[in-house]
């Protein structure tokens, strides 16, 4: 199983290295690596003790940012190294100040992992969600590096739990503790024997309160609401925009829509101006006497979404008619009902939401006009759900200081 673990990672490297020929991501993943342990010989100080944080992409580093910063709160004699698996991530939080150096992950090989560890020389090591890096892994472990991950969920598919997976469950064995979401994750757990296991929740929850605790007033946004009831529309796709702009359509000016796309290259920006015609203005314009008098506000730049939900009565998620919903928790923390599309079942919060009266989700058209006519003409039956998603955030927060108390250093 070993060999063919170490061709899949090779397969998957030559796939990159084919793809970056036309695609920018690819690219970034692998002019990211270049002399890659060349850089990390020159920022890490082995001088010091290290604690090695990784993760997968830009959502996983929300899951681990309240967690790298407690810890370094808790302990700052220690330097702290993050490493991240995706171009996504990395490019956006490559100069994050709550981290001492910030990587790209070697591919994992047996030589890399060596390699890397004997730069770094973590003290002890973090994984976020996922991420199970066997070479990497077994390195930790033959250096008796205490290794845990957090906000980790398990799945009946997933190969652990399979006939054939004996190999990939070996991997576990090698984390000091594994804390999981939730009572499920970790019944799966021991039904194959793995037990250094702990429900310990999910981080995000402590991030998202964060965030919002953090949030300041854009004035630029405060003029284009004037005092209507909003919708916040947040990681979008070309279908969310279409049931959006069909709903739109049938409303007076009195209710006002913050679009946050997805992707905001140019050529996407462009079609969802033409998809909103001339009820729409862009936040790049917002120096715009038009401001005030637009109906749409489409958000063409990065990094204001988490704000943006304090605006809104009503959330919309994107990515439900797609691969996946996006991030409902950035929206549920303001205390407003949160709406997604039917690609939600990946996700316990989402699952839980709904439980909670928090949340609806619609299969189509028709489902969304009449969620959000009464969300939006109920004001009391409104509030009550917003109540329900600001109380279940509330009450999963704590996850960051539990899993403090049990590292061991």
């Amino acid at each position: 199983m070993r060999l063919i673990y170490n061709i899949g990672v090779q397969f998957y490297v030559a796939l990159i290295y084919v793809t970056s020929i036309a695609n920018s991501k690819a690219k970034s993943w692998i002019l990211g690596r270049k002399n890659i342990f060349h850089k990390i010989k020159e920022q890490v100080n082995t001088e010091k003790n290290t604690a090695w944080f990784h993760v997968s992409s830009l959502g996983e580093f929300e899951q681990g940012k309240p967690v790298i910063e407690a810890f370094r709160s808790k302990y700052p004699n220690y330097q702290i190294i993050l490493t991240f698996f995706s171009p996504s991530g990395y490019e956006i939080r490559k100069n994050y100040e709550g981290a001492d150096a910030v990587f790209y992950l070697p591919t994992d090989s047996a030589k890399n992992a060596k390699r890397f560890i004997q730069l770094v020389k973590p003290k002890i090591a973090f994984f976020v969600k996922y991420e199970y890096w066997y070479h990497y892994l077994n390195e930790l472990n033959k250096n008796k590096v205490p290794t845990y991950i957090f906000s980790a969920i398990f799945r009946k598919n997933q190969l652990f739990f399979k006939w054939y997976g004996s190999w990939y469950r070996k991997m576990l064995c090698n984390f000091e503790l594994l804390f999981v979401q939730n009572q499920e994750s970790l019944e799966l757990l021991k039904s194959i024997g793995v037990t250094n296991v702990e429900v310990g929740g999910d981080t995000r929850f402590d991030r998202v309160y964060q965030i919002s605790k953090e949030s300041k007033e854009i004035i630029e946004i405060e003029q284009f609401c004037n005092g209507n009831k909003v919708i916040v529309a947040g990681s979008t796709w070309e279908k969310d925009e279409q049931i959006l702009e069909n709903y739109m359509r049938t409303l007076g000016d009195n209710i006002k829509l913050i679009l946050a796309p997805h992707e905001i290259h140019p050529s996407n920006i462009q079609r969802i101006q033409k998809l909103f015609n001339e009820k729409c203005i862009c936040f790049s314009e917002k120096e715009s006497s038009l401001m005030k008098d637009a109906q749409v506000l489409i958000i063409d730049s990065i990094g204001l979404l988490s704000s943006l939900y304090r605006y809104g009565q009503v959330a919309f998620i994107g990515g439900g008619f797609g691969t996946g919903i996006h991030n409902t928790l950035e929206a549920a923390t303001y205390g407003i009902p949160v709406v997604f599309g039917p690609k939600y079942h990946k996700f316990q919060e989402a699952k839980d939401l709904i439980k909670e009266n928090a949340a609806f989700t619609i299969q189509n058209q028709e489902e969304f006009n009449t969620v959000l006519n009464n969300l939006l003409k109920n004001d009391l039956e409104r509030q009550k759900y917003g109540d329900s998603a600001l109380n279940y955030v509330n009450k999963m927060r704590g996850g960051t200081q539990l899993l403090l108390e049990r590292i061991a250093i």
